[in-house]
């Protein structure tokens, strides 16, 4: 097993290998000048983008500050994916993120991790798990994904959250630990929020 299939394997390895590093800090090139871009800079951050990242669909946007250890080259996102200010991939292993997903400010997706065991940690050995979020689904602000985790299609996940195990699809989910608060129904068809109501009218007019 060569290093780069030892990145997606699960197994132990040793991540400061200097064939790693030296891999890694061309994606992270790439990065740097992501995050130089200016605000007028659009299209270039699109261009960027999809020579970063593992895939991109259309119409995503991250807005930078944006910090992956491989650059983002382990991340996947399906078509309308917008990242808030501070999007944190630890992307040692694949993130795969679906169609119309939103993440607030300073999302952290974490795939990496450490042995429990000392010894080990101190040989700084790691291993890696995949992020999967399906599609449609809102990240909030301050939000941690641990290696692991799946995030079914249309959760919505509170901000501030630790999701340290599965979150099932179509569900509010929140805190440390995060866990499931109730499922998505018809009242959220008639309110947005508490006892704010959608007017269903207004926000078809804006659409023509």
């Amino acid at each position: 097993m060569d290093f780069y299939d030892r990145l997606h394997s699960g197994e132990i390895y040793a991540p400061l290998d200097n064939e790693i590093l030296t891999e890694q800090t061309q994606y992270l090139e790439l990065l740097y000048d992501y995050n130089q871009t200016r605000p007028s800079e659009g299209e270039r951050r699109t261009c960027l983008l999809r020579e970063m990242l593992a895939e991109v669909g259309e119409n995503c946007y991250i807005e930078p500050p944006f910090h992956a250890n491989w650059g983002g080259h382990h991340v996947h996102f399906g078509k309308w994916v917008y990242a808030n200010f501070g999007l944190t991939c630890v992307d040692d292993t694949h993130i795969y993120v679906g169609d119309y997903v939103l993440f607030g400010p300073n999302v952290v997706l974490a795939t990496a991790n450490h042995p429990f065991l000392p010894e080990l940690r101190k040989k700084g050995l790691q291993y890696n798990l995949p992020i999967h979020i399906g599609e449609g689904c809102w990240i909030g602000a301050g939000a941690v994904v641990v290696p692991g985790v799946t995030i079914g299609d249309y959760a919505v996940i509170g901000a501030g959250s630790v999701v340290t195990k599965d979150i099932p699809s179509n569900v509010l989910a929140a805190g440390n630990p995060c866990r499931v608060l109730r499922e998505l129904d018809e009242r959220d068809r008639e309110y947005y929020h508490r006892d704010r109501r959608i007017d269903w009218d207004a926000l078809l007019s804006l659409s023509k």
